[in-house]
């Protein structure tokens, strides 16, 4: 194993530079490192200026995605064995402005994930005297998968419709919408169908799948996609019915 590896690390300070460039960095390689240790080696002992998220180093918060070599990730997930010899290439997401070094502007996507209302919505709520409302483990499992994710932006980052058209609502906004459009406790489904049937909706997709294969809780956002296209197409066929109602 190599005693070092070389980093080749996104710097944007605004105040100094007038676009980002690529510094590089000599740290040492340890078989369980991950990027985001390496990192954190650099800011520690190298250039304490460096700027980037990370919370719980456990792929949990999702604070820590950016690219490694070209492809979104968790760096506290992207081991340094896996890029070796280097140098290993760590930038900010794709499609994101750019904030200060690896830290990229997450407002857009928060405005979209609210705009999905992703919470459980009901037109009138039991008195709590009646106690909880109670899932079987099959209505359970039927919207599981879409809840695992993190809100990396990861799939995002590897959207080519996100990429060229920054008004699309993007993949996980749509499949968390999908997550409680599936929740027997949720009754918003219909509201929900109508936002995504909006111009820069579920419509706006493709079909690439990228979304899917960078995530890292195998959500498959694509997945939720097509499953909200096939109701979407359903409901339009029966309203163009005589009888059809919506």
């Amino acid at each position: 194993m190599p005693p070092s590896v070389t980093l080749a690390v996104t710097r944007y300070r605004p105040e100094q530079e007038s676009e980002p460039t690529l510094q590089t960095y000599e740290v040492p390689f340890r078989k369980d490192w991950v990027v985001l240790d390496a990192l954190n080696y650099i800011k520690d002992n190298l250039d304490g200026s460096l700027s980037f998220r990370w919370s719980c180093r456990m792929g949990v918060c999702g604070s820590c995605g950016m690219m490694v070599n070209g492809s979104p990730k968790l760096t506290c997930a992207a081991f340094l064995s896996d890029y070796l010899p280097g140098p290993i290439r760590v930038e900010p997401l794709n499609y994101f402005p750019i904030i200060r070094d690896l830290v990229v502007d997450m407002t857009d996507f928060m405005h979209k994930l609210k705009k999905v209302k992703p919470w459980i919505i009901r037109a009138q709520e039991k008195p709590l005297a009646d106690g909880e409302y109670l899932q079987t483990p099959d209505q359970l499992e039927m919207y599981k998968q879409f809840s695992m994710c993190i809100n990396c932006m990861l799939c995002y980052s590897a959207c080519p419709v996100y990429g060229l058209e920054q008004s699309f609502i993007g993949p996980a906004a749509i499949a968390l919408a999908q997550r409680y459009n599936l929740d027997s406790r949720d009754e918003a489904a219909r509201e929900r169908l109508e936002i995504l049937s909006e111009h820069d909706g579920m419509w706006q997709c493709t079909f690439v799948g990228e979304c899917s294969k960078v995530c890292p809780k195998n959500v498959d956002p694509a997945g939720a996609i097509q499953q909200l296209k096939l109701v979407g197409a359903v409901d339009w066929f029966r309203f163009l019915l005589p009888w059809g109602t919506r």
